[in-house]
């Protein structure tokens, strides 16, 4: 495959009401779900991206009938039912896609059969050990490759014991391979997170009618228990929805409003840190839909001010940190960001590959151990590596609103994996985008 490479002219507005892709997380879970359950699942909205194709596929090789995605992101899932599951013809293969590997680690170590799940170059650097290790405390035989990195060994017919776990670090996809390996444990198993994470996996389980109780921060399911279909309607990808948010606010004369958009409180930390910054930003047309609220997003710009980050906000906003970083490159004085070490293990390490493009194109930020502190003042513009990591991409394709002069984003392939069709949204939007010819 050639590179593909982002040119983005300085300057611009945003405006117009449109919808972005489908929520990945709701997507990925509600294959998951849907092979597993008793019944046939039907699902709209679902993200066409490669993250969420790649655990579709997965699971048709695992016998599963899938019909679509259509054109408009329909999908219909024949469940198998808990136990119904076969054995792939060979190794799984799940591209980019840090979360499949890690939930399917913990659905897959409660299987009769043995199954391999591997990943391209940048989630073959990812850690494992994260999930291998308490999977390890639950009775799962889990291989992996030097340094507890992909691919992932799965040995089947190990019986899996329920585990009492305090996570050492806040993360959801964790929290919900255990909580999937939970539902072949004997007993009931238990994970404690140090700060909430995204509760999507919770409440989809509970869709399904498979309880799971939530109290404080112990999060409990009991084993043995089985899953019947239903309806999942995917919201928008708040992730998605943040690069529009940071855009709209930095771009003066911007007036956007974004449709039904997922609003889980385990996710809206980027609307709560742009507030902080003096972002105008309103929630309307609030509702619930198949257990997630959802709302239309309304952004005009704003003056944005630098601020110091409240921790307890960064686990739920820690994938939007990229364009957060560039929100902060331009508002008035400092923005301290703490306590996001999770950013050097995500598709890149975030911290270092934002703070080495933001000094390319002028901005004073100086990368931490676990995080950023960035002065706002002008952008230059000039050339930037994305590191393969999309929202890398992304987000640097929104700083060019208020560059000097036009930016080019190197390696930009891997925006599909989340956000098909980005450049013609964005350019719909108003963002002077186009790939390099």
């Amino acid at each position: 495959m050639s590179q593909i490479d982002y040119i983005v002219q300085p300057g611009g507005h945003l405006s117009g009401q449109f919808r972005v892709p489908g929520d990945k997380s709701i997507s990925h879970r509600s294959i998951m779900f849907g092979a597993l359950a008793d019944g046939i699942t039907r699902v709209s909205g679902f993200l066409q991206g490669e993250d969420s194709l790649n655990t579709l596929r997965a699971f048709r090789a695992m016998g599963v009938e899938i019909d679509g995605p259509d054109a408009g992101g329909n999908v219909t899932i024949q469940g198998v039912g808990i136990d119904g599951l076969r054995t792939p013809a060979k190794a799984l293969d799940l591209g980019n896609s840090g979360t499949s590997m890690r939930l399917m680690a913990g659905l897959l170590s409660g299987q009769s059969f043995d199954v391999e799940l591997r990943g391209d170059a940048s989630l073959s650097r990812r850690p494992m050990k994260r999930v291998t290790e308490p999977l390890a405390l639950m009775g799962a035989q889990v291989e992996t490759a030097e340094g507890g990195r992909p691919p992932l060994k799965i040995k089947g017919g190990h019986p899996i014991q329920s585990i009492d776990y305090t996570m050492p670090m806040a993360s959801a996809q964790v929290k919900s391979c255990l909580l999937l390996a939970g539902m072949y444990a004997q007993g009931t198993t238990c994970v404690i997170e140090p700060a909430p994470t995204r509760d999507h996996t919770e409440r989809m389980l509970n869709a399904f009618g498979y309880e799971v109780h939530t109290r404080d921060n112990r999060i409990c399911i009991q084993g043995g228990g089985r899953l019947t279909a239903c309806e999942i309607d995917v919201p928008a990808d708040i992730s998605s929805a943040a690069f529009f948010l940071v855009a709209a606010s930095i771009a003066e004369g911007s007036d956007i409003t974004l449709q039904h958009v997922g609003i889980n409180p385990t996710r809206t930390g980027i609307i709560d840190i742009l507030k902080l910054m003096g972002a105008n930003i309103e929630l309307q047309n609030q509702r619930t839909v198949g257990g997630e609220p959802v709302a239309d997003i309304r952004v005009r710009s704003a003056r944005l001010r630098g601020i110091e980050v409240p921790e307890g906000l960064v686990p739920l906003a820690i994938d939007e940190f990229p364009v957060i970083f560039v929100a902060a490159a331009c508002a008035e004085g400092k923005t301290v960001v703490t306590g996001a070490e999770e950013l050097r293990v995500k598709e890149s390490d975030r911290i270092q590959v934002m703070a080495d493009g933001l000094q390319g194109i002028g901005v004073d930020a100086r990368p931490t151990p676990d995080g950023m502190v960035i002065q706002g003042g002008p952008i230059r513009g000039g050339r930037v590596h994305s590191r393969d990591d999309h929202r890398i991409a992304m987000a640097f394709t929104m700083a060019a609103l208020r560059s000097e002069s036009a930016i080019t984003i190197e390696d930009c392939e891997n925006v599909n994996t989340s956000f098909p069709d980005f450049i013609g949204l964005a350019s719909r939007a108003g963002i002077q985008v186009s790939i390099a010819s």
